[in-house]
């Protein structure tokens, strides 16, 4: 049996991740199929779209089969393969334009809530997007991977390449500029 065609998904993070980096092509897959799921399911949050996400994610796959022997600590692949995923998302967004669409949100009955109630929030959601569509991208970014990926402040930080002083102060700016836009507003 050839050494790279027999079984890996048993194996460590951090042992897939050194084969990988040697060219062992079944431990890039196996570490793949682990991660996948998780990698697409934080893809559709910063997306909005399955199909944006699943186009992330194909970006994501061929800069982590090109760059994984570029990894400092094996161990820490997970975390590495959720980042790329954040700054491909990213980079859809900047390409595209894209905005967060919370209609899905909107779509999501929640039991004991009338149909009136559920018609104001689906405005609100829909009034929303709308005010982050006129966000600089800059918030818009901030914002969606803290509030709709539920990123913590470093990992925002370590994503965009900035401080997280600089983070808390973008999220704080978009958070007024929304506020102060759905003020009033029913």
């Amino acid at each position: 049996m050839a050494p790279f065609t027999r079984e890996v998904s048993h194996l460590s993070d951090a042992i897939l991740c050194e084969r990988a980096a040697t060219g062992d092509s079944a431990a890039f897959q196996s570490l793949i199929r682990r991660y996948a799921p998780l990698m697409r399911a934080y893809a559709i949050r910063l997306t909005s779209s399955a199909s944006d996400a699943d186009d992330v994610l194909q970006e994501t796959f061929i800069k982590a089969w090109e760059k994984i022997d570029t990894l400092q600590n094996p161990e820490k692949v997970k975390s590495w393969l959720m980042t790329l995923t954040s700054r491909k998302a990213i980079d859809l967004m900047r390409t595209r334009k894209l905005t967060v669409d919370l209609d899905s949100a909107a779509n999501t009955a929640h039991p004991g809530i009338n149909p009136e109630d559920n018609a104001i929030t689906d405005s609100q959601i829909v009034h929303l997007s709308e005010l982050l569509k006129t966000l600089p991208l800059e918030q818009q970014q901030v914002w969606v991977m803290r509030e709709i990926g539920g990123s913590t402040y470093k990992e925002i930080s370590e994503t965009l390449k900035i401080s997280e002083g600089t983070v808390r102060g973008r999220l704080a700016r978009a958070r007024a500029a929304l506020v102060k836009g759905m003020e009033g507003w029913n």
